[in-house]
């Protein structure tokens, strides 16, 4: 309690630490002032009652941070940002020169991948906000719209979604945290009031054991994802003597830490996004005269609509996902090769090329476990809500999923920001 009482003194007296969390703040509040502003054709009218009843809708919703609720300027959300990403991240595992850029080139590599992941954004933002205005009309939110009117609302709606990007990159620039995951995590937080009161008006005493039960696992998938979030592989590292001007330096030993889970929470953005976004197109695509892209789009729309095929898709993707962003953040390569240019070594392992097999063995043990858990995690609630046949669970335990994972790397960040202020 002193310790944490000695924190939240020097958050508040230190300057700069201060205003990178109003800075974080002001932004916050910015978004959710613009996840209430409705596009023109909306004219006051709102989705919530076919988002209760449409799971997809519903995760695209949880991904906007609420903006598609109120069929927003932003209803897009991060979105765009997200699907641009995963197309980046995928040319790193095929182009040697994306590779080289973002694991070689260092910061300037890094910054240069970013701005390629912005720019590919922004055609992006104006197929999706096309293609979810299309079907809103489709499911009667919006009325049917002339193409001028198309077209007006899809700008709107995409300039939307590059704002919110940018707003995401300044709290990542001058704030603490990752940007995209504070958006959304703003949104799931500003939307508990609201469930709240509903459960309010649709709880049944009746079914008192259910929510007992559901609260206990709930409780259990919290302490499963901290404890999981935090597990690690230590590997021990050795650093050899040195001799320079007859000092001697060098002959420690520490450790290198793979986590069970390096990927955090992305994996279950990446793959809500894969799992929301095709849906919605098809749902637009049902609605075109051409008779094969209708079927093509039918036939789509028959095989996501059902519960249990949606539920293994989302573990194969959260599963593959983890593997793929570690793969992408952590190259054994690069790491054996920065180990032996600082005189590091793996007792028992010869530098090179044995160190890095021998990372990626470990590495690939360890992510295995670490993208089961949170695969079995994600689904859990999916399976809940089939057996119960309550549908807020399936959003539920999404929701409580991110909040966990974002709420633990916002801790570790200031706890980071505390610790070098104190050096």
């Amino acid at each position: 309690m002193e310790t944490l009482l000695r924190k939240l003194k020097l958050m508040v007296q230190d300057r700069t630490l201060r205003n990178r969390i109003l800075f974080v703040l002001g932004i916050l509040v910015l978004f959710r002032l613009l996840a209430n502003i409705p596009i023109p054709a909306a004219a006051g009218q709102g989705a919530v009652d076919i988002l209760s009843n449409n799971q997809a809708l519903g995760f695209l919703n949880l991904l906007t941070g609420g903006g598609l609720s109120a069929v927003s300027i932003v209803m897009l959300g991060v979105g765009p940002y997200i699907t641009a990403s995963i197309i980046m991240q995928l040319l790193t595992m095929m182009s040697p020169k994306f590779k080289a850029m973002y694991h070689e080139e260092g910061t300037m590599g890094r910054r240069k991948f970013t701005q390629y992941s912005r720019l590919l954004s922004i055609p992006l933002a104006f197929l999706q906000g096309y293609g979810l205005i299309l079907y809103l009309s489709k499911l009667g939110v919006l009325p049917v719209l002339t193409p001028f009117e198309m077209l007006t609302n899809t700008i709107i709606v995409a300039v939307g979604a590059i704002l919110l990007m940018w707003l995401g990159e300044l709290i990542s620039e001058f704030g603490i945290g990752n940007g995209v995951s504070l958006i959304i995590f703003a949104g799931i937080v500003a939307s508990l009031p609201s469930q709240v009161a509903q459960l309010q008006y649709t709880f049944d005493i009746t079914q008192l054991p259910l929510y007992i039960a559901i609260t206990f696992i709930t409780l259990l998938l919290i302490l499963a994802v901290v404890y999981m979030t935090e597990a690690e592989r230590p590997v021990p590292i050795t650093y050899a003597k040195q001799a320079r001007g007859g000092r001697i330096s060098g002959g420690t030993s520490t450790y290198l830490p793979l986590r069970l889970n390096q990927a955090g929470v992305i994996p279950i953005i990446f793959a809500l996004s894969i799992l929301v976004f095709p849906t919605v197109i098809a749902n637009a695509l049902a609605t075109v005269g051409n008779g094969a892209v209708q079927s093509a789009a039918v036939f789509v729309q028959n095989i996501l609509s059902n519960g249990w095929v949606n539920g293994i898709l989302y573990f194969a993707l959260v599963f593959l996902f983890t593997f793929f962003y570690t793969a992408v953040t952590f190259d054994p390569e690069t790491t054996s090769t920065n180990l032996q240019k600082n005189g590091a070594f793996i007792p028992g392992i010869r530098p090179g090329k044995q160190t890095a097999e021998y990372l990626g063995k470990i590495l690939t043990r360890v992510t295995f476990v670490g993208a089961l858990f949170l695969g079995a995690v994600a689904v859990i609630p999916l399976i809940m809500q089939n057996v119960t046949g309550l549908t807020a669970l399936a959003i539920g335990g999404t929701a409580l999923l991110i909040v966990v994972s974002v709420v633990l790397d916002l801790v570790k960040k200031v706890d980071a920001q505390i610790s070098m202020r104190e050096y």
